[in-house]
C-alpha cells in the first residue's frame, strides 16, 4: 500500500471516529521511568496508570531528546529538538529564545481549542520565567496554596536547624531530607492541589462545551521524595534492594556519569563520595511510593472524565519527560545518555482508533508527540517541526517504524562536554565531545545481550564495524532514521 493511500484511509477512519472535534488531556509527570505495572514491573503499584494503558497503546522505547526537565519540555512543546532550540539546561527558556516559535498548545489555540495549563507543563514555577502565555488561553495554574513538600516535626526540626547556621555555613537551598513519610491527606501536597483543580476545571469545560486542550503536569515522584505514609506502606522495607547493576558499567568514559547532582542539595546527603546503602534504599523506596501517590492523583482525574462522560471524545497522552536512575550504574536522578535517562514511559489513547490494551516496541521520541496530535485532531501540522507522527502505530502497533531514536546532554563543567546518543532496535551508541569538538570518549551497549548497560564494548575489535555504522547513523541525524513510507 502506498503511503498516500494509507493516509487517505487514516483520515477516513479519524473522520468517521471524531465526528465533532477531540479534547485532549495532555498528562506530564515528572521523572517518571517506565518501571510501571503496564510496563511489566509486577512490584509496582499502578493501577490507574495500568488502566489507562488497558484503554491505549503503552509504547515500551519511547525516548526523551534531553534527560533533563525544562530541554525536554521545550523540546515536546515546540516540536524542535535541542539543536534548534539551542536549550540544553534548565535555566534558557523558550520563548525568549524562538520568539516566533508556534507551541503544540498554541496551535490548538489558534485553531479553536480552549488550552489550558494545571500544574508543570513548561518548566516554569511561581518564581521562573519558564512558562509561555501565548500557549494558553487563560493564566497557567501552578498550584495552591499551601505550596509545600515537608510536613513532619523532625523535617521542621532539620530545617530549622539549617536556617539558625551562621550565614556562612549555611547552605544555598535550605531543604529538608529528600524523602518523608507524613501522616497527611493526598490534598495538601502540589500534585493533590493539581488533582482537585483539573477535575474543577474539567467540569466547568462540559459546561462550557468547546474543545479542550488540558495541560495536567505533576510533579512527583521528582525530589523530595516525600508523599503520605500510606503510600510508602505499599513498599515495605524488606522488599526493597539495591540494583544488580549498582556500578559504572566496565570501561565507561567519565563524561557519561554525575556526581548525583541535585540530590547534594537536599539534607543528609554527603557535599562529596557515595551515598551509604540505608540512603539509597530509602531512596528507591521513598521514588516508589510517590509514583504510586502520582497514580493515584490521575486516577481522581480519570474518574472525572469518566464521570463527565468526556472519555469517549478525548484523546489522552501521559509521558514522562525523562527517565531516572535509582542506583544503576552508581547513579541517582536524571542527566545521563544511558537507556535509564533517556527513555521514558509513553501512554496513548485516542477513542476509536487506538488499539486497546497493546504494546508497541516501535522506536518513538517525545518530539513526535506534537506532529501526532495535530494528526489525531485533524489540525494542520506546522511545516517545520522535527518530529514525526506515529499515528499510525496507534492501529498497528507492531508494523515496522524508524530505526533510530536521538537524545543528547550536555554535561556542564570547565571542558564543557557533550553527548550524542543514538538507540536503535540493538544498539545503543553515544559519543562524547568536549567544548572544542574534540572526541572525549564512546560508548557502545548490547541491548540484545546487556541491556542493563554494564560494559561498554565500544573497544572490542569485532565491535569495529558496528561502531563505524554507528557513528554514521548518528551522523546522518535523525531525518535518515524515519519510517520508509
Amino acid at each position: 500500500m502506498n503511503s498516500m493511500l494509507a493516509r487517505f484511509i487514516l483520515f477516513l477512519t479519524l473522520s468517521s471516529f471524531l465526528s465533532a472535534a477531540p479534547n485532549v488531556l495532555f498528562i506530564a509527570v515528572d521523572d517518571l521511568r517506565p518501571e510501571l505495572g503496564c510496563y511489566g514491573a509486577s512490584h509496582m503499584k499502578t493501577p490507574n496508570l495500568d488502566r489507562l494503558a488497558s484503554r491505549g497503546v503503552a509504547f515500551e522505547r519511547a525516548y526523551c531528546q534531553v534527560a533533563v526537565c525544562n530541554p525536554s519540555r521545550n523540546s515536546v512543546l515546540s516540536g524542535l529538538r535541542p539543536a534548534s532550540t539551542t536549550i540544553l539546561a534548565n535555566n534558557k527558556f523558550l520563548r525568549p529564545t524562538l520568539p516566533e516559535v508556534v507551541t503544540l498548545p498554541q496551535q490548538f489555540k489558534n485553531h479553536g481549542y480552549t488550552s489550558l495549563s494545571l500544574g508543570k507543563i513548561f518548566h516554569h514555577s511561581s518564581s521562573e520565567p519558564g512558562d509561555d502565555p501565548l500557549s494558553w488561553s487563560e493564566p497557567s495554574w501552578y498550584h495552591g496554596e499551601p505550596y509545600r513538600h515537608w510536613f513532619s516535626q523532625e523535617s521542621d526540626d532539620f530545617i530549622k536547624r539549617l536556617k539558625n547556621l551562621p550565614k556562612k555555613q549555611q547552605p544555598r537551598l535550605i531543604r529538608a531530607q529528600p524523602f518523608e513519610a507524613a501522616e497527611e491527606p493526598d490534598d495538601v501536597y502540589p500534585d493533590g492541589q493539581t488533582a482537585l483543580k483539573a477535575i474543577e476545571t474539567l467540569q466547568r469545560l462540559k459546561t462550557e462545551g468547546k474543545p479542550f486542550f488540558l495541560g495536567v503536569g505533576f510533579v512527583k515522584p521528582h525530589l523530595p521524595f516525600t508523599c503520605p505514609q500510606k503510600y510508602w506502606d505499599m513498599y515495605p522495607e524488606a522488599t526493597i534492594h539495591m540494583p544488580a547493576n549498582a556500578t559504572p558499567p566496565e570501561g565507561v568514559p567519565a563524561p557519561a556519569l554525575h556526581d548525583l547532582y541535585e540530590l547534594r542539595t537536599y539534607g543528609g546527603i554527603p557535599k562529596t563520595g557515595d551515598l551509604d546503602e540505608a540512603t539509597a534504599l530509602k531512596l528507591i523506596r521513598a521514588y516508589r511510593a510517590c509514583v504510586s501517590f502520582m497514580d493515584a492523583q490521575l486516577g481522581r482525574v480519570l474518574d472525572e472524565l469518566d464521570k463527565l462522560g468526556l472519555t469517549d471524545n478525548t484523546i489522552i497522552v501521559l509521558w514522562g519527560d525523562h527517565g531516572y536512575h535509582l542506583g544503576e550504574q552508581g547513579l541517582f536522578t536524571k542527566m545521563t545518555n544511558f537507556e535509564l535517562g533517556t527513555r521514558v514511559p509513553l501512554i496513548v489513547s485516542a477513542p476509536g482508533l487506538t488499539t486497546q490494551g497493546q504494546k508497541s516496541s516501535a522506536l518513538v521520541e517525545l518530539v513526535d508527540l506534537y506532529p501526532t496530535l495535530c494528526e489525531l485532531a485533524q489540525l494542520p501540522t506546522p511545516a517545520k517541526l522535527e518530529g514525526h507522527s506515529f499515528t499510525p502505530l496507534l492501529k498497528h502497533p507492531s508494523r515496522e517504524w524508524k530505526t533510530a531514536a536521538f537524545s543528547e546532554y550536555l554535561r556542564r563543567g570547565p571542558e564543557g562536554y557533550m553527548g550524542y546518543s543514538i538507540r536503535t532496535d540493538r544498539w545503543r551508541y553515544t559519543e562524547w565531545k568536549d567544548r572544542k569538538g574534540n572526541a572525549a570518549g564512546t560508548e557502545l551497549y548490547d541491548h540484545q545481550k546487556d541491556p542493563a548497560e554494564t560494559i561498554n564494548l565500544v573497544q572490542e575489535a569485532d565491535k569495529a564495524e558496528i561502531v563505524h555504522e554507528l557513528a554514521s547513523q548518528l551522523q546522518s541525524g535523525w531525518k535518515a532514521a524515519l519510517p520508509i513510507p
